[in-house]
């Protein structure tokens, strides 16, 4: 990325009423170089475990309130993809495409020729959310007959300028939408022909389907609702055989989620807290053989997200505000995590869960983001930056801290 830098600490100060935010600054908190990425007020990168990041590992998609756009990481140059109301599913990581679904069905573009195909209709309530690693299958989930969700009164209006907040009565949804108990489906699209087939089952409440970014055929799901009432981590094959459990608790009040892959699929992350908002935990479940890691963490450093480099080595997280489960007086900040393991002393067992730390780094002070708006962190492919979302000028665009300290 282009390395013309403002240093003053008074820019962020100066901006909050200029037109636009600053390009870059030095985070006088952290010494750490940010840049603004994106130009466009509302705009957003995608969820913190869906792929935002072309094969090329260059460029990346990002949403704007026209659309889809991409951007190369190193000028920070970005052009329209696709125009038009849609919602952005992921890029593609075997050809350079966009996936999104417009008006009830799902597309894909390809972000260099322009060429798009419309791959077929969603079930009806039906919604899509991953693309697998060979990208020949989508995924999704639909509420099945004429089943309907709970009516809940209406939320605040959210303040001007954050489209992408949570709503206030996000807990009571998940309560009554858990107790419904209504009847579901997970289905996999075909993306050469557009054939749906169901592969699950259920009255359990699906989602966050995220497939392998390795293994084409293997898809994580989770059972959504308050964390502390669902056993919620599953793998499946695209098939439906192996439905598997990746995590079950052992006390009351346990809670897991906010699950993603390693870059080379072998192993499952998530937050852990044991019990609920008091012990913190990032914790791994390695497919083959099934060895447990948990790396603990302060209660100012647990992330509402984490996420990891592609070569395993680091760690990053979006901290999170005193509204959040862990109550951290001081979270309200951009952290990157060196893992380190606590040495066994000799003791050799398969069955032990392996213990460590996770060593905080703080990277961007985000005490002036209104957390309604979840940061989603990811790493650029190459691990040099940290990529985030962020309301702290008022409308959400893109950010990037530097890894490396810049002073």
């Amino acid at each position: 990325m282009r390395s013309v830098c403002l240093s003053l600490a008074s820019l962020l100060a100066a901006a909050a009423t200029a037109a636009d935010p600053p390009k870059e600054w030095i985070d006088p908190d952290t010494g750490h170089r940010v840049v603004r990425l994106t130009e466009e007020p509302g705009s957003a990168s995608l969820y913190f475990n869906q792929n935002g990041y072309l094969p090329d590992g260059k460029r990346m998609l990002y949403t704007t309130p026209e659309g889809i756009a991409v951007l190369e990481l190193e000028t920070r140059a970005a052009r329209p993809v696709v125009r038009g109301r849609v919602r952005l599913i992921e890029a593609g990581r075997k050809h350079p495409r966009a996936y999104y679904v417009r008006e009830g069905a799902v597309y894909w573009t390809d972000v260099d020729t322009g060429e798009t195909r419309r791959i077929g209709a969603l079930p009806p309530r039906g919604s899509v959310a991953t693309v697998n690693a060979d990208e020949t299958l989508l995924a999704g989930a639909y509420i099945e007959g004429e089943a309907g969700l709970p009516v809940l009164p209406p939320s605040p209006p959210a303040p001007q300028g954050h489209p992408l907040e949570q709503p206030r009565s996000r807990g009571q949804m998940m309560e009554e939408r858990w107790a419904a108990r209504l009847p579901m489906a997970i289905f996999t699209l075909s993306i050469a022909g557009g054939e749906t087939r169901v592969i699950h089952r259920g009255r359990d409440w699906f989602n966050h389907l995220l497939f392998s970014p390795a293994d084409p055929g293997l898809l994580m799901f989770c059972h959504e609702g308050p964390w502390h009432k669902v056993d919620r981590i599953w793998t499946i094959r695209a098939d439906g055989s192996q439905l598997r459990k990746i995590h079950t608790r052992t006390m009351a009040m346990e809670i897991f989620g906010h699950e993603f892959w390693s870059a080379d699929g072998g192993t499952i992350w998530y937050d852990l807290q044991t019990p609920r908002g008091e012990d913190f935990w990032l914790a791994a479940y390695e497919l083959a053989g099934g060895r447990r890691t948990w790396y603990h963490l302060q209660r100012n450093e647990w992330s509402i997200h984490f996420n990891v480099s592609r070569d395993g080595s680091l760690f990053c997280g979006d901290g999170g505000d005193p509204g959040q489960v862990a109550r951290a007086p001081d979270g309200q900040w951009i952290y990157l995590f060196r893992p380190e393991r606590i040495p066994n002393r000799g003791i050799e067992d398969p069955d032990f869960i392996r213990p460590g730390v996770l060593r905080a780094e703080k990277l961007v002070n985000m005490a002036r983001h209104n957390y309604r708006l979840e940061p989603n962190v990811s790493f650029t492919p190459d691990a040099r930056w940290v990529v985030f979302r962020s309301n702290m000028f008022g409308p959400s665009y893109v950010f990037a801290v530097e890894v490396a300290r810049a002073r």
